[in-house]
């Protein structure tokens, strides 16, 4: 994707935000105009006097997205879930590996955290599905599988979607109400579904 159709999109789903080069859009650094900073005094302002706990974790959200630590997949997570229609609409849990570090052995003292988060968000958030997503030159996929099982395109694709499939199974066998999609994400933002 290019820089200017990259800006266009993030600008698309992201209207009120300034963009800066830690969004990934931007051709350079982006300073906020007089209204801008108006705009952020204002939102300041009023998240100062809000009352705490004034809006209650609990509520009717859509989904929880799972993915994995990395921050080169960060915006794109976010454009992803925007794009289908989710935005501010699923709870996230970030984890090395995502899906993978939720089910795979090597990381097995981590399984507890994520099935107790996911009972938690099902019971607060009334979630109805979860979206997990593995990606690209994963360094806890490499961790988890081995170099020589993502050491090309196809075998790295065999490999996260035994493990996505592994995760959508045991979603199921825990939260039997919950659909799951599950995909890979590429490094320039695409997700390729796993059936």
């Amino acid at each position: 994707m290019r820089k200017d159709d990259k800006m266009r999109e993030c600008s698309a789903v992201l209207p009120h935000m300034v963009h800066g080069p830690a969004c990934g859009c931007a051709t350079g650094p982006v300073a906020p105009g007089r209204r801008g900073l108006l705009g952020l005094a204002a939102v300041a302002g009023v998240a100062a006097l809000a009352p705490r706990g004034a809006r209650a974790g609990s509520g009717q959200y859509e989904a929880m997205l799972v993915n994995c630590i990395d921050p080169r997949f960060t915006t794109g997570s976010f454009l992803w879930m925007s794009s289908h229609g989710l935005r501010d609409r699923y709870s996230h849990f970030v984890i090395a590996g995502g899906p993978i570090g939720a089910v795979h052995a090597r990381f097995a003292e981590w399984h507890a955290a994520f099935w107790e988060n996911l009972a938690v968000s099902v019971q607060l958030h009334s979630i109805r599905r979860v979206t997990a997503m593995t990606h690209r030159d994963c360094g806890a996929a490499k961790l988890a599988f081995g170099e020589a099982a993502v050491a090309t395109r196809a075998a790295e694709s065999e490999a996260h979607a035994s493990a996505l499939r592994a995760f959508r199974a045991e979603v199921a066998r825990r939260q039997p109400g919950l659909a799951v999609s599950i995909g890979i994400m590429d490094l320039n933002g695409t997700v390729d579904a796993v059936a």
